[in-house]
């Protein structure tokens, strides 16, 4: 049963006192193997982001309630670990999360991309923002080209400015304006 101190807390300080209970280094390799495909929440032989030293840290629970239709919620949950405690070693991995066939971890991969500014996501984010079906990573994706795109990513800024989608129109018009003011000229 995780303790109703941990469920009040917010994820960051949810990952932070796993940070602090397992170190930087180790949380942020647990988290990128985790999205990666390279270790299974639960594995006993992993650190276990959820209980640490017998005491819940993360509030993510047991891995036994998930199954195979919701086992891509271990992505989402290290990814959004990844907002919070970070290493530039994450990159690769999270750029690889763009292309997860669950949208909520293409999401919240591209998401830890905008905040810390993961440059080689920009081209892979480029195709999410005029192609993905979920309005969420589109959106998301447009703000990744806002924050690390270059100048030949406007034209699908551009496109996504018309989108169904008025959050994605939103986040599209904003990225191009942050865009624009981050390269110093009009796009």
């Amino acid at each position: 049963m995780v303790e109703t101190e941990v469920l009040r807390a917010t994820p960051g300080d949810r990952a932070r006192a796993a940070a602090d209970a397992l170190g930087d280094e180790v949380l942020t390799s647990w988290c990128t193997d985790l999205l990666a495909g390279r270790a299974t929440w639960g594995d006993p032989d992993l650190p276990d982001i959820g209980w640490v030293g017998g005491q819940a840290v993360s509030g993510w629970g047991s891995p036994d309630h998930l199954d195979d239709a919701t086992r891509y919620w271990s992505r989402v949950w290290a990814a959004r670990t990844l907002l919070y405690v970070w290493s530039e070693q994450c990159g690769p991995d999270v750029v690889a999360g763009l292309g997860d066939p669950a949208w909520r971890v293409r999401e919240m991969c591209a998401k830890v991309a905008a905040r810390w500014e993961v440059g080689p996501a920009a081209e892979p984010c480029a195709g999410l923002v005029t192609t993905d079906d979920v309005p969420r990573v589109r959106a998301a994706a447009s703000r990744v080209l806002g924050a690390v795109g270059e100048a030949e990513h406007a034209d699908a800024l551009h496109e996504a400015v018309d989108d169904p989608d008025e959050s994605v129109r939103v986040a599209a018009a904003r990225a191009l304006t942050t865009l624009e003011r981050r390269l110093d000229r009009d796009l």
